[in-house]
């Protein structure tokens, strides 16, 4: 088992007598093995630093695969005007943002490339908050739906994944040397 205690602070405009009741939360957590247990804290711990994140910044952008279809059409658009090399990167990035919406709605159980090419051809368009509608597995406005992301831990998603893919890239330069030669006694 885990056990954690999220304990609320008292509120300023409380008085002494009510601070001594103040509320604490607890979350159990129950799994198979200490393995389950360890992700399962940090799912949640995860989970609380996003809303930590959330409230510090109150910045926001619209969930539901918005911002990654969004970015991936930029990059699209970006990669019309490059030549060479550089645009195959470029549409590849795109690419790979496509697969967030994709994992979105396969997760829920829905036809992913159907959902997908739809919230696609929405942004197209210019659907101002087009989104992936989890309740009803559709496109749906993520303004009239409530939907939100932080646009903070979006920026160090995207900052993380594009440090990852240059390491891979520089990995790979690595691998392409020759070998070196062995002599064989």
């Amino acid at each position: 088992f885990f056990f954690l205690m999220i304990r609320r602070p008292p509120r300023s405009t409380q008085s002494r007598s009510s601070a001594a009741s103040d509320v604490y939360k607890r979350q159990v957590l129950r799994g198979a093995s200490s393995h389950i247990l360890d992700e399962a804290e940090r799912s949640l711990h995860d989970a609380l630093c996003v809303l930590v994140s959330t409230v510090k910044s109150k910045r926001v952008t619209y969930g539901g695969g918005y911002s990654e279809m969004t970015m991936a059409k930029a990059c699209d658009d970006a990669a019309k005007s490059i030549k060479g090399k550089q645009a195959l990167a470029i549409e590849a990035f795109g690419k790979a943002l496509r697969q967030l919406p994709m994992i979105i709605a396969d997760n829920g159980g829905f036809d992913a490339a159907e959902i997908v090419q739809s919230l696609k051809v929405e942004i197209e368009k210019g659907t101002p908050a087009a989104g992936i509608d989890m309740n009803n597995g559709t496109v749906g406005n993520m303004k009239e739906l409530g939907i939100y992301e932080c646009l903070r831990v979006k920026e160090q998603a995207l900052n993380a994944a594009s440090e990852a893919a240059e390491m891979i890239l520089r990995v790979d330069d690595i691998i392409r040397c020759a070998p070196r030669r062995r002599d064989r006694a």
